[in-house]
């Protein structure tokens, strides 16, 4: 869900396609689907990064929004379109065509449409590391062609619909529509590790009205019961990834009894959740109740924050200072230079408290440092003084950040050296899909630093004033870092779903990224504004399926959550 990239890094290359996975129809009616785990991997959220990089994600955000980007005019803002694929964790195995072409596919409760590359992508990259549909080899094709096109959080993909047959374990679902991908212009899906999306949300927030494979599975008495369900098995140490079960549950995925909650509003999985716990303390921002939703394509749990539109607004603000700064520093103008300071450190305030409803207050809690503010000080404690010693020799500030390793200079400005940086090598790899933001990191420090020289500070309140600043800074894609060895002291978190406290302990909504002396810890909340009419909305992704059994029952028109087994 980026332009203007300063680099695309080479040596992202696509992980290997996953093995055919084992379908089975057991003697119960149910059709189990292996899904396969793959890990939370540093790559993939640097390539997600890349898509926006730092100063293009906050543009991007904006767009994400209400300020529409490439929505039209007068559309709801679909969760669809803030989605980032690149942290998904869990695949499977679907065939379309007679005979059945084979395809990866995340399995999206949070969208409807199935989707997959077509032969006819001639001219996009991903197509050419994916799986491809080929119309000339299926008996059971038939020509659709009209267009379409889908927005996500960190690309966009396009083409048409066409029908064929769709194999989902040993079910055939006859005559499902579904799109053609003829572009796919993101380098999100070019390191993706699936090829396509198959939607299981309802008809309602499908493109081109096109009837999802759920719903066709249920009006072609496919299955027993109109339920799917899915097990996710949250051990890393364990090959199967789990299980999703269409026309029943699989009472080997759970314990006790599920609690059913009814689905509020069709379109996602939506329903009605209670107040957030804090180490068994009500915070009260659900106190009068919140939407949340159920969706396997989001590996987080997103939050929304309380002032939504307020937070837009100071967003779209400091996107427009910082291009008009840096159009402005290269011609050494200092007066926009001093509004961004003079933003930074009286309205980044309130973006603070804007953000501090519960999801800063959960990674307050857990002792979650913003990423962004993370590298920005990272880079000021290990080259700040070297900044403030070239600045002071009348080093050309453009080239400074590529004096010092953190940038290579293009001619006019310094770009991302990509996966390997110095900062890196500094810190033995703990800043692991982190290190892409020190070249943006050390370039806003040079601002800052060259405009309080010019107005004659000392060094040692010039270096305290740009930490201030580095604090200051969000996190454009709501990231937050965790220390790794504290996981034992945090508390546990709790959503009120159902009139019941469904708990979450620091090793489950905490993430690993790397392995050994490099690996980092990332927390499992973000936050993510949906604005209405369809939001705000909380998302309860993976971090929280993967510690409950989640069922879904389209005939009853409910939710089931119970303790995974």
């Amino acid at each position: 869900m980026g332009t203007g990239l300063k680099c695309i890094v080479l040596s992202l290359f696509l992980s290997t396609l996953l093995f055919p996975l084992v379908f089975s129809v057991s003697n119960d009616g149910l059709v189990r689907i292996g899904l396969k785990k793959m890990k939370f991997d540093q790559n993939n959220r640097l390539a997600a990064r890349l898509e926006s990089k730092e100063g293009e994600a906050l543009r991007a955000s904006i767009k994400k929004y209400k300020f529409r980007g490439n929505l039209r005019e007068g559309e709801d803002t679909d969760i669809v379109a803030l989605k980032n694929y690149m942290d998904a964790q869990y695949f499977g195995e679907i065939g379309i065509g007679t005979p059945p072409q084979k395809f990866t596919v995340i399995f999206d409760t949070g969208s409807s449409n199935l989707w997959v590359p077509s032969s006819k992508c001639y001219f996009s990259v991903p197509c050419f590391f994916h799986a491809k549909y080929k119309s000339s080899q299926s008996s059971t094709y038939k020509k659709n062609g009209k267009p379409a096109e889908i927005h996500y959080g960190t690309g966009a993909i396009s083409g048409y619909f066409s029908t064929d047959h769709v194999k989902v374990g040993d079910l055939v679902v006859k005559d499902q529509e579904f799109i053609e991908a003829t572009r796919e212009p993101s380098i999100t899906f070019l390191v993706a590790k699936f090829d396509g999306i198959l939607g299981l949300g309802f008809r309602e927030i499908s493109v081109g009205g096109a009837v999802p494979v759920w719903e066709n599975m249920v009006k072609q008495g496919l299955i027993k019961e109109p339920v799917f369900s899915f097990w996710l098995n949250r051990n890393a140490d364990e090959g199967e990834g789990g299980e999703l079960v269409f026309g029943g549950v699989d009472p080997n995925h759970f314990k006790g009894k599920h609690t059913y909650v009814p689905v509020t509003q069709k379109g996602y999985w939506q329903f009605d959740m209670g107040d957030v716990l804090i180490g068994g303390k009500e915070t009260g921002y659900c106190g009068a109740g919140c939407s949340a939703i159920a969706d396997s394509g989001t590996s987080l749990l997103a939050g929304p924050t309380r002032r939504n539109r307020n937070i837009l607004q100071v967003y779209g603000i400091f996107v427009w200072i910082y291009t008009w700064t840096t159009e402005f520093h290269e011609s050494d103008t200092l007066a926009p230079i001093a509004v961004v300071d003079d933003f930074l450190m009286h309205y980044s305030l309130s973006l603070s408290l804007s953000l501090q409803p519960v999801i800063t207050m959960i990674n307050h809690a857990i002792g979650a440092a913003g990423v962004v503010s993370q590298q920005c000080k990272t880079v000021v404690e290990q080259y700040g003084q070297t900044i403030m010693d070239l600045l002071l020799a009348e080093a050309q500030p453009k080239k400074i950040c590529s004096q010092i390793g953190l940038c290579s200079f293009d001619g006019t400005r310094g770009v991302s050296m990509g996966i390997e940086s110095v900062v890196d090598d500094k810190n033995n790899g703990r800043m692991g899909g982190l290190r892409d933001g020190a070249c943006s990191a050390c370039e806003m420090a040079v601002v800052w630093m060259q405009n309080q020289l010019r107005q004659n500070q000392t060094q040692d309140r010039i270096l305290d004033y740009v930490n201030e600043l580095c604090e200051r800074l969000p996190s454009p894609m709501g990231e937050s870092a965790v220390d790794c060895g504290r996981l034992s002291s945090m508390p546990k978190v709790s959503f009120t779903i159902g009139g019941k406290a469904f708990d979450l302990s620091p090793d489950e909504y905490v993430l690993k990224v790397g392995e050994g002396a490099a690996a980092q810890c990332i927390s499992g909340f973000t936050a993510l504004d949906i604005p209405p009419p369809k939001g705000p909305l909380w998302i309860l992704g993976d971090v929280f399926m993967g510690r409950y059994h989640t069922v879904f029952d389209s005939g009853n028109l409910r939710v089931g959550f119970a303790e995974a087994a």
